[in-house]
């Protein structure tokens, strides 16, 4: 209890310091050893003290400090703990500057993850605290401007938040200087380090727009970030403010924690969306490009006070995402995604009933709950009274923090007949989610009112609705419509069918022929070469479904299946290449001198050269072959110490269930010697349960 009570102390204390203190400037240059994953700098702060204040605190995570001065002098009054710099001698009224020398180990925030034979370094703030590789402050109030001169091997791209003013390269290192002119918070610092290539475009109101993607990537660049253009320039119009930084980075790096991160100027995002042109048609980068822009006005520009507030930075971007999507591909795709929306809030509504205006609320209130609301109260208002709520309310607390009250009085002075109270209580205050206002809402749009419509057919025999249905597999309605309609005859004889999957599939719509493919499993032998054209569908989703359904139900064609997959690579976790190699390694008669080959390349996959999605793919499939290999184990072992929380539970959950059977345990406990210190411990503490 000590230990939290203490933690309580020193929050009330740093909240405090804002009232007090006011730090102004961050002038940082950086350095790392690798070897060590270490990071070291020098730091000069500027901070403003305008009441007498006892001691002020940097938010420092483990670091160790040399040569701390205040105002230029040695002799100064400090205190490195595990969390903080403390400074409780030699500043004064007014202006003050301290500097000091810093290095840490970082446990979090800042990774170094291998890209091949090179290094990718990149930092997470939100959640993870910059404080960890910086010293900075993890309380969002307080806003500072950043400026990073950083150093590292030549022939690397280094970038940071704002503009680049300057590199030098001296021997085998370049220095770049990156400087902003606003200010922000700290878990909007960034740094990404690796070796890139670089396209630039200019939006309509002069911004440079840079596009980054590793040199092997380059013939990825126009699928990947297609539409970004498109979406700056049409968030500039819709916002009625402009961007309000001075240029914007998009960066995709190896291992990421989320699908993105809204760093000032410069949004990071996980290598997975990185796409060609088939890939495109089943994962695209749209709504996570869109989601991470909208935050530079909505998180960076303007950042919520308190975690209580968390719903003006996730619920905006999340609902300007889907303005985004409604722009580029029209109303009905827009009221769909929605829908979609609504049923998981729906679903969910059942045990997450913490309402969006407390910290503790779940992400998907924070984002979705609080995307539905804005569209309530959009609709309720007005598409340009909101507009004109929204402008007056950047342009007021621009790079100041904000609360839910100071944005709903901007709506009541646009709306003053509007019941914004009304209004906080239903979405924001209370944990229901309100599905009758939001179906009212969708069936306004004539292509929900059908959806609807159809899905009230599900009860109903086929006979008495395979008219209907013919109607609309023929018409050129929007594709949901026609999925819910294959999703109804899942379960129907593929005899009485036959008709319709035909119209479906002749429909040419990657979308609608993957739906097809999902859902009608079972069919006779004619089927099958009309099956066999989804593997050459511009879609990995399809052709995976495919390959498994065919190889599973033709045990006779399988050579002949195998053949035609075997070039196969997929998405960026190789789902498509793991999953041939696994399939060829079973079949019995197939390619049999070269089992050994198709075996130690899914394990090669395995390994820790890999990124982890690749990983967990071809240990999922290892697993799957009930293969017993020491290399198997040993790589499992290893995804328990990885930085990405997702591989860690892939980790844990599958020894865990390898140690309940027979066996297992004793393989585990013969591996301890051989493993390296942090994969050991953790073992053993899963051997312990």
């Amino acid at each position: 209890m000590m230990r939290y009570l203490l933690f309580f102390v020193v929050s009330i204390a740093f909240s405090q310091q804002n009232k007090h203190v006011d730090f102004t400037t961050c002038n940082a240059t950086i350095g790392f050893n690798v070897a060590e994953k270490e990071v070291y700098g020098q730091v000069a702060y500027t901070f403003d003290v305008k009441d007498e204040a006892d001691t002020i605190y940097i938010d420092a995570r483990n670091m160790a400090f040399e040569n701390v001065r205040v105002n230029g002098k040695k002799k100064t009054g400090w205190l490195a703990t595990t969390n903080a710099l403390k400074l409780y001698k030699g500043f004064k009224k007014g202006k003050n500057t301290v500097t000091f020398r810093y290095s840490t180990k970082p446990r979090q925030t800042l990774y170094f993850v291998k890209d091949g034979n090179d290094v990718q370094i990149w930092t997470q703030g939100q959640g993870k605290y910059t404080s960890y590789w910086l010293p900075s402050f993890d309380d969002m109030n307080e806003k500072v401007v950043f400026n990073l001169s950083v150093t590292y091997n030549k022939g690397y791209t280094v970038l940071a938040n704002g503009t680049l003013k300057d590199t030098a390269t001296k021997g085998s290192n370049t220095s770049w200087l990156y400087t902003m002119d606003k200010p922000m918070s700290s878990y909007l610092v960034m740094l990404a380090i690796g070796k890139y290539e670089k396209r630039t475009v200019t939006s309509v109101s002069g911004t440079p727009l840079e596009f980054y993607l590793r040199p092997e990537d380059t013939a990825k660049f126009e699928p990947t970030y297609r539409y970004s253009k498109q979406i700056f320039d049409f968030f500039e119009r819709e916002i009625g403010v402009n961007y309000p930084w001075h240029i914007y980075r998009q960066i995709p790096v190896l291992d990421f924690l989320y699908a993105g991160m809204e760093n000032t100027t410069s949004t990071i995002f996980s290598q997975d969306f990185v796409v060609d042109s088939i890939g495109f048609n089943d994962r695209t980068y749209i709504n996570v490009n869109a989601h991470e822009l909208a935050h530079q006005w909505f998180g960076d520009m303007i950042t919520a006070q308190s975690g209580k507030h968390h719903w003006l930075q996730e619920g905006f971007a999340t609902y300007y995402a889907l303005l985004a999507e409604q722009e580029l591909f029209g109303e009905d795709h827009f009221n769909y995604e929605l829908y979609e929306i609504a049923e998981r809030l729906q679903q969910a509504s059942a045990t997450d009933t913490i309402p969006i205006l407390n910290e503790h609320a779940s992400s998907l209130s924070f984002y979705q709950k609080g995307a539905w609301a804005l569209h309530v109260l959009r609709e309720g208002v007005g598409h340009e009274k909101f507009r004109d709520a929204v402008k007056n309310y950047l342009i007021k607390y621009n790079f100041k923090n904000v609360n839910t009250d100071e944005f709903l009085a901007e709506i009541s002075k646009v709306a003053p007949d509007y019941d914004t109270a009304g209004f906080k209580q239903r979405w924001l205050e209370s944990g229901t989610f309100q599905v009758q206002e939001a179906i009212d809402i969708l069936s306004q749009n004539r292509f929900m009112q059908l959806y609807f419509k159809v899905g009230e057919l599900a009860d109903k025999r086929f006979e008495e609705k395979k008219p209907i249905f013919i109607q609309i597999l023929q018409s050129d309605q929007f594709y949901p419509v026609k999925e819910e309609v294959l999703f109804q005859m899942a379960e129907v004889p593929f005899e009485d069918k036959a008709e319709l999957i035909k119209y479906a599939m002749q429909s040419g719509d990657i979308k609608l022929r993957q739906a097809v493919a999902r859902t009608t499993t079972v069919f006779p032998e004619i089927f099958y070469e009309d099956y066999k054209t989804f593997l050459y569908d511009n879609s990995y989703i399809t052709r995976e479904i495919a390959l498994n359904v065919l190889y599973a139900k033709f045990p006779e064609k399988r050579s002949e299946i195998l053949n035609i997959s075997q070039n196969w690579l997929g998405f960026n976790d190789k789902n498509l290449r793991i999953l041939w190699l696994t399939l060829a390694y079973k079949a019995n008669n197939y390619k049999p001198d070269d089992k050994a080959a198709f075996y130690a390349e899914l394990l090669k996959y395995a390994g820790p050269e890999y990124e982890s999605s690749i990983r967990q793919n071809a240990l999922s499939n290892l697993l799957y072959l009930n293969s017993p290999d020491e290399a198997v184990l040993k790589n499992l072992v290893n995804a328990t110490t990885h930085h990405k929380w997702q591989f860690v539970k892939f980790g844990k959950d599958n020894i865990r269930k390898l140690l309940k059977k027979a066996g297992y345990r004793e393989r585990f406990e013969a591996l301890l010697p051989t493993l390296q210190e942090p994969d050991k411990t953790k073992l053993e503490v899963l051997l312990k349960e």
